[in-house]
């Protein structure tokens, strides 16, 4: 059997050639012309000398060409590298370097930034720009090749070697903590771990590559939306795992709360996924103006970033029989666990997820924590799991460990084991405040404070302090219009946090910065609280 993703996506092509695989804005594409286009692009790419193991960028927004161009370089075996489009040049040049691209398909928006960066790039030479409605003048300083005119110029036919599951597939990571890294993956190991390759909760594997597609071809297919960016792992598997299935993904193009609503209205859209509350609270708002029709849905996810306990109360209240969940992992994990969100139940101290058949605690000792009620380790995960990071061997040597004979890679984020076999995400450890001897997980403080109706996002992070190491300090951003009365955000968050947990500093930010996932920025958050002073808080009345 043969887990490659082209395979994979040829095989739903076959079986469903005139379904619509994806729309964007006014544009959609079926399968056959996807895998045509594809089939041009590669060709294109294969007579600029591109081939097995070759690294082909994607800088893009949302688009069908993403897509494209990423089933291309899979068709060549060759290995499709996320690019940020939020990026400056230097940030550009540590990944075309880093991630040794030697070619580019990029939005023709972005050709003075690659143009500027070429030069640093010396193994980049096959370019193609993407004509995305800028002026035709944006697009002549790097002398790219038109996309569409080398598309035109190809065969659409499918005549490549076969491919292999041990094929590479590299996700570069948002960089967090430090410069963006490539997380490497056996297509197979990735397909089992992030896009439907394994029943997460029981373990059972999906056996025939032609499974997916001829299960797709007995209904009409679902209809999902991944809104957050394509250059996140999240929605990357969820376009994936959709088009397995022969069902349509509906794209838009960046962020917009009321482009988002208007694609699910016009698409019938049943399955969102979506990035933690950056995402989900502005749809939520937009969804309030009572413009829209979002009768179709059925599902609503966040991947990870999690959802604040007040908009999740709000969610079910609004769309009481929407399927609300919390998935959890990450691009070394893959996924971990899932949390079906119901009423009733408070989630202020962390998301409570059903941990999939590989998941694992493992002490800071690097051992397996027994499954009792009240045990805290890093979550890990065993199984299919990344090969390391590109051309980092030190860096993956510290989140990739063997145990008891087997191989578990433990991204970092801590969980807490309940009495019920759940486990409460608590937050990741690189970011833990250490205050006074007591650690307190950033995520568990934010989402207390953000339980508060006034109070539209934060970031928790350590600030100095000469008696106790560390103390909480919290970056909060109030909801439009709003003044934020922050004794009586402190007060709401100590009903669901201990003392010791509660923010010592604040700053109001008219914006909490986040990276175009919507992961948090906890590298602008530190440099915040070092180059803005504290916001006074009143005392309480």
């Amino acid at each position: 059997m043969s887990f490659n993703v082209a395979d994979l996506l040829e095989h739903a092509v076959d079986a469903m050639p005139d379904r619509t695989a994806l729309v964007c804005g006014d544009r959609s594409i079926t399968y056959r012309e996807l895998d045509e286009r594809a089939n041009r692009l590669a060709h294109h790419l294969a007579a600029q000398g591109l081939g097995v193991g070759d690294h082909v960028g994607v800088y893009s927004r949302n688009s069908i060409e993403s897509i494209e161009t990423m089933f291309a370089a899979f068709k060549l075996r060759a290995i499709p590298v996320n690019v940020n489009y939020r990026y400056v040049a230097d940030e550009l040049r540590h990944i075309f370097t880093n991630a040794d691209l030697e070619a580019l398909v990029f939005e023709r928006r972005f050709d003075s930034r690659v143009a500027e960066v070429l030069p640093d790039a010396p193994l980049l030479t096959a370019l193609l720009s993407v004509a995305d409605g800028s002026p035709e003048n944006a697009g002549t300083a790097t002398g790219a090749v038109d996309y569409e005119e080398a598309l035109a110029a190809r065969s659409a036919d499918r005549d490549f070697a076969e491919r292999s599951p041990d094929d590479l597939y590299i996700l570069y990571t948002g960089g967090t903590t430090g410069r963006p890294k490539g997380v490497m993956w056996r297509q197979e190991d990735v397909y089992r771990a992030l896009g439907g390759g394994i029943n997460f909760i029981t373990g059972e594997y999906v056996e025939d590559e032609y499974q997916p597609s001829q299960m797709g071809s007995q209904g009409p297919g679902m209809v999902a939306m991944p809104v957050s960016p394509l250059i996140h792992g999240a929605a990357q598997w969820a376009t994936m795992m959709s088009l397995f299935g022969g069902g349509k993904v509906v794209l838009v193009p960046q962020f917009d709360a009321d482009a988002v609503w208007r694609a699910v209205q016009d698409n019938k859209v049943q399955v969102l996924t979506v990035v933690g509350d950056a995402m989900a609270r502005p749809l939520m708002d937009a969804y309030k103006t009572g413009r829209y029709d979002a009768s179709s849905l059925i599902s609503f996810t966040s991947h990870a970033a999690l959802f604040s306990q007040s908009l999740k109360e709000e969610y079910l209240e609004t769309f009481p029989n929407l399927f609300l969940t919390d998935a959890i992992g990450s691009s070394e994990s893959g996924f971990v666990g899932l949390g079906v969100v119901t009423r009733g139940v408070d989630y202020g101290q962390g998301p409570r997820v059903n941990p999939s058949a590989q998941a694992a605690l493992i002490d800071d000792d690097g051992a397996l924590v027994s499954m009792s009620p009240g045990a805290t380790g890093r979550m890990a995960r065993t199984g299919h799991v990344p090969i390391g990071y590109y051309k980092d061997p030190e860096k993956s040597a510290t989140i990739f460990a063997e145990i008891d004979g087997r191989r578990y890679v433990i991204p970092g984020d801590y969980a807490r084991y309940e009495d019920d076999g759940t486990l409460t995400l608590l937050g990741r450890g690189s970011g833990c405040v250490n205050t006074g001897g007591e650690k307190v997980f950033p995520e568990e403080v934010e989402g207390a404070l953000k339980s508060h109706p006034d109070v539209f996002d934060a970031l928790v992070v350590g600030v100095p302090d000469d008696r106790l190491g560390q103390r909480v300090g919290a970056l909060i951003q109030a909801r439009e219009d709003v003044e934020l009365d922050i004794p009586a955000v402190l007060a709401q968050a100590r009903t669901r946090i201990a003392g010791y947990k509660l923010p010592r500093s604040v700053w109001i930010v008219d914006r909490v910065h986040r990276q175009p996932s919507g992961k948090p920025d906890y590298p602008w958050a530190k440099r915040h609280t070092t180059e803005v002073p504290e916001t006074a808080i009143p005392a309480a009345q």
